[in-house]
């Protein structure tokens, strides 16, 4: 099991590990859990999959895709669009209640959002806690490798039973509430005390 953060400044050095992950996304999102969201050749994508973004996926030998993460600045800008959750606290999208947060959505250079965090569905039971919890190392790691210290995202709110297995502080940003049957809140990682 390996972790590999892709960019579009790396993305040819990796093969089909993007179009992989992108994949894998579909056949969480769409095809399991049935979302109602973009896709094209089979994979699922949205308008935050820019160059500004990042993405971390955990993967085997032969790039089959365990899980994945995007990793947006919360300073980006596209269109209209800013990030994920800010967007949907401006009234953007309409799958995301607007009230989603206490306060006003974070834009600054130490925070980044991280969003279309997934486990496959078909990691085994057995190992889905490596995946996750190297997911999450990376995803710190990543961070910091651009100078950043926080993620803001948007988590099933069974957070608080994980956090600390993966070794990060989070807290709430947000209240509680169910999106498409599930239980979610907005979370702020701090990954500033994971520093090496």
């Amino acid at each position: 099991m390996q972790t590999t953060t892709l960019s579009f400044e790396n993305i040819h050095n990796h093969g089909e590990l993007f179009a992989n992950m992108l994949r894998a996304r579909r056949e969480l999102f769409i095809v399991h859990n049935k979302w109602n969201l973009p896709e094209a050749l089979g994979m699922e994508y949205d308008q935050y999959d820019t160059p500004a973004s990042r993405w971390v996926v955990v993967h085997d030998d032969e790039g089959n895709v365990l899980a994945g993460n995007r990793l947006t600045p919360t300073t980006t800008r596209c269109g209209i669009y800013s990030y994920m959750i800010r967007d949907a606290q401006r009234g953007l999208l309409d799958t995301i209640p607007a009230h989603l947060l206490y306060d006003e959505a974070p834009q600054a250079d130490h925070i980044w959002e991280s969003s279309r965090l997934f486990v496959a569905h078909n990691v085994p039971a057995q190992v889905r806690r490596r995946v996750h919890t190297q997911l999450i190392a990376q995803l710190g790691d990543s961070v910091r490798a651009l100078g950043a210290t926080h993620c803001v995202t948007l988590l099933a709110a069974t957070w608080p039973r994980w956090a600390g297995r993966v070794g990060v502080d989070m807290s709430a940003m947000g209240p509680v509430m169910n999106i498409d049957g599930v239980d979610n809140q907005v979370v702020l990682m701090n990954f500033s005390g994971n520093l090496h």
